[in-house]
């Protein structure tokens, strides 16, 4: 009897490898392991987020969304792309201009077509807004001022130019006085002495302007903004404590023993009439004095724009009434030490 080996069977189709993407994964925070996971691409760092907890679970995200940006300026995005973003404080001026040029040796008919459209170009109380709004980015770069307060001194001169408040005066100290209340508006008041500074406009010239403002615009004298209530927002020492102490590298804890002083200062009745930048000055070499920190007072005149004088004198009136200035708990607390304070206006370096 012969042996007749089985034939051998071929492979199935579904034994060949399969290469095809399992689309059963799912992406999981493995912090929450909730299994509906709430996951964000964050297209402008590139992360992929869980947002329930925060976790970043990928990196590299690539924005594949219709891309509409322009690198004309960094203002944000410009749908039109056919340049930077219309400005709504001109209202179409320099906006939209063809400028006409021609080399030297050109056709006549290209100088008519420049005198032509010369003639149709904007006026010169236009030409005069732009170059202003152009000097207002400038002085604020300068300055290091955000652009929230650009745009606020652009709406003021605006104003200004429109209802011709200022006819007359220079273009400089008209942008100065913008500069200087839009400044208060936004809580980050500077001083004449430093808006002269950055402007080259002399003080008389700026406070002429200033006041011709304030009343234009039914400011109350001394005030910048109008808060929720309808009441006067005042600009005091207080609201200069922030850039003296951060100019002078001192702890976050001399900010806010200076204004306690400040405060019961004014209570008190104490340094009354004295300017803000004078108080806040003297304030702060009190509280350096007082709490064992090493700070000259060329350094604080240099910071707060007054004399060494001015800041002595304002040392020896909280010095006076110092009992009635320092708090008992700093004491307690060993913050401050009373017998730091120098009596003899000598020993004031």
């Amino acid at each position: 009897m012969s042996f007749q080996p089985f034939p051998l069977a071929a492979p199935k189709a579904q034994d060949s490898p399969n290469y095809a993407p399992d689309l059963a994964v799912r992406l999981i925070c493995p912090d929450c392991r909730d299994p509906t996971p709430h996951i964000v691409e964050e297209f402008g760092s590139g992360d992929l987020v869980c947002g329930t907890c925060g976790l970043v679970l990928g990196d590299r995200i690539v924005d594949t969304r219709s891309e509409w940006r322009t690198f004309a300026n960094d203002e944000g995005d410009d749908p039109s792309r056919v340049g930077a973003a219309s400005d709504p404080l001109m209202e179409g001026m320099e906006q939209l201009d063809t400028v006409i040029s021609f080399k030297d040796g050109g056709s006549g008919i290209a100088r008519e077509l420049q005198r032509a459209a010369s003639r149709g170009q904007n006026g010169r109380s236009e030409r005069t807004v732009v170059n202003a709004f152009k000097d207002i980015n400038n002085m604020c770069d300068q300055f290091s001022l955000p652009k929230t307060i650009s745009d606020i001194a652009k709406q003021l001169y605006k104003r200004s130019d429109e209802e011709k408040l200022l006819r007359g005066k220079p273009l400089e100290a008209v942008i100065a006085a913008c500069i200087f209340i839009a400044c208060r508006q936004a809580h980050v008041p500077r001083t004449f002495r430093e808006i002269c500074n950055l402007t080259h406009v002399s003080k008389k010239v700026l406070g002429q302007c200033y006041k011709a403002l304030e009343q234009a615009f039914n400011l109350t004298p001394g005030a910048s903004a109008q808060n929720g209530r309808g009441a006067p927002i005042q600009t005091g020492p207080e609201d200069l404590l922030v850039r003296y102490c951060n100019h002078l590298a001192l702890p976050p804890h001399v900010q806010g023993i200076c204004k306690d002083i400040i405060v019961q200062a004014r209570e008190k009745g104490v340094a009354d009439g004295r300017s803000p930048v004078s108080v806040a000055g003297g304030a702060i070499y009190f509280a350096c004095h007082l709490l064992g920190i090493p700070k000259s007072i060329k350094d604080i005149s240099l910071v707060a724009g007054v004399s060494e004088g001015t800041i002595k004198l304002l040392y020896k009136l909280y010095y006076a009434d110092r009992e009635k200035l320092v708090k008992k708990e700093w004491i307690k607390e060993g913050k401050a030490v009373m017998d730091r304070l120098p009596a003899d206006a000598a020993a004031l370096r």
